[in-house]
């Protein structure tokens, strides 16, 4: 990683302040948990139930539960507004030019606004994590019958699974990215992204589901409640679709004659 990489990085992450995709990710960090708690404090009962029989494995429960709504809406919704707003922050404040002009290769360009990306996707998933943690702590100080969760963590098994979202979520990423680099209109890459989430959850039986990146994190999620899906290999898949989709993005934003 070269000098030129890092400073084009750094200069990359002060601009997402001022894009609301920060707060993007704080709120989509909490959200689920954040109802997963309120659930939990008015119907303590849902919460007990996980308790009773801790051989079920208590966390291991609740991090299903909270990856539900999180894998089949919010979680791709979210990748779709956070892109476009990173990526159109140029096209708002018509800095291309600006940008192009200064003594910086396209290609640290491209990068460094992906490399930002990802590591926001990062930060998802770390405050959904800590998130799922607080929505079975909390509920135990203020409800006596609920005790509190001393059950040990399998971080082996949070990693893993948390990866394996985190790798499925890349196709969707980079798509996106490029969706979002070819066009100055905002509505434009959202209804785009968006309309291929809803069209995924259509589609989600079809036997060519491998064709639609934003429907991978259903899939994963309904594989690891114990049911077939349409694709097996996913993270395979993934992580082929996501090299494809960084090199065609970066060649048609090399090879765009007007960047701006």
């Amino acid at each position: 990683m070269n000098i030129a990489f890092i400073n084009c990085f750094a200069a990359e992450w002060m601009k997402k302040r001022r894009s609301f995709a920060s707060w993007l990710v704080l709120i989509g960090g909490f959200f689920i948990p954040f109802i997963t708690l309120i659930i939990f404090l008015v119907y303590p009962k849902q919460l007990l139930s996980m308790h009773v029989d801790i051989s079920r494995n208590f966390w291991g429960l609740l991090f299903q539960h909270s990856w539900q709504s999180m894998a089949f809406m919010l979680l791709p919704m979210g990748i779709v507004l956070a892109v476009s707003l990173i990526t159109q922050i140029e096209f708002k404040n018509n800095g291309w030019k600006q940008l192009h002009a200064a003594p910086i290769s396209f290609k640290n360009i491209y990068f460094s606004k992906l490399a930002v990306l990802l590591v926001m996707l990062l930060q998802l998933f770390v405050l959904f994590n800590i998130g799922i943690y607080l929505s079975a702590v909390i509920p135990s100080f203020f409800n006596r019958n609920i005790p509190f969760p001393n059950y040990a963590i399998n971080f082996g098994f949070f990693l893993k699974e948390n990866g394996k979202y985190f790798i499925i979520c890349l196709p969707m990423v980079a798509l996106q990215y490029i969706i979002s680099l070819q066009f100055k209109n905002f509505l434009i890459p959202v209804g785009t992204g968006l309309a291929l989430v809803i069209g995924g959850l259509i589609a989600l039986s079809w036997k060519y589901i491998y064709m639609i990146p934003s429907a991978y994190t259903a899939l994963y999620f309904i594989r690891s409640k114990g049911n077939n899906v349409p694709v097996h290999n996913l993270l395979e898949w993934s992580l082929g679709y996501f090299l494809l989709f960084i090199l065609l993005g970066y060649w048609l934003y090399v090879s765009k004659k007007e960047k701006g």
